[in-house]
């Protein structure tokens, strides 16, 4: 039984992840290489999407934050906000948004919908076309419940993205190592 549900699972991030637009997760990572700092944010399952994936980027080598902890700096003009919202409609990320293209930084999205409030404010958009909790006639079937299917898409698909940038790097694996946390 739970074989079969796995299977199920594993099949649903088959289809959705085979759907990733390439020109758009290229123009994603080179983004991510022309910011000065990268802040990440998201709400819920997708905040914790989020974190990992700020986690993954620090391992990297990167200058990451994660919007609201205490530590996180004012965001700048040469800095740029990944937000991750599955439906693009998230009232506080669309405030952040705002905030941040008014001091002139670069805003892009990781959603399913490219129609989105905040989508249509956003420099670029890397659209995941999975379900949400929301299930949209244009929302792909699946058997789990509410944004699941959307939050693992996002998870495999950015930690695709870091696995393509360091992929042909020498040693990166004792480099991140060498970054990981060490009071644990």
């Amino acid at each position: 039984m739970i074989k079969e549900i796995l299977e199920t699972i594993i099949g649903e991030m088959k289809n959705v992840l085979s759907k990733i637009n390439e020109e758009e997760a290229m123009t994603f990572i080179s983004q991510i290489d022309q910011a000065k700092r990268i802040f990440i944010y998201g709400e819920g399952r997708s905040g914790l999407m989020a974190k990992a994936f700020a986690m993954r980027l620090m391992h990297s080598g990167y200058q990451v934050y994660v919007v609201g902890e205490t530590i996180t700096p004012s965001i700048e003009k040469e800095d740029l906000l990944v937000a991750i919202s599955g439906s693009g409609e998230t009232d506080t990320i669309y405030q952040f948004v705002q905030k941040l293209k008014k001091i002139g930084g670069k805003v892009g999205l990781v959603t399913t919908n490219q129609d989105s409030k905040i989508a249509r404010i956003s420099d670029y958009i890397l659209k995941v076309p999975a379900a949400t909790k929301y299930r949209k006639p244009e929302e792909p079937d699946t058997i789990q419940p509410l944004g699941n299917q959307f939050d693992q898409a996002v998870h495999l698909l950015l930690d695709a993205l870091i696995i393509y940038k360091i992929q042909n790097k020498i040693q990166i694996n004792e480099e991140m190592r060498k970054r990981h946390a060490n009071l644990e």
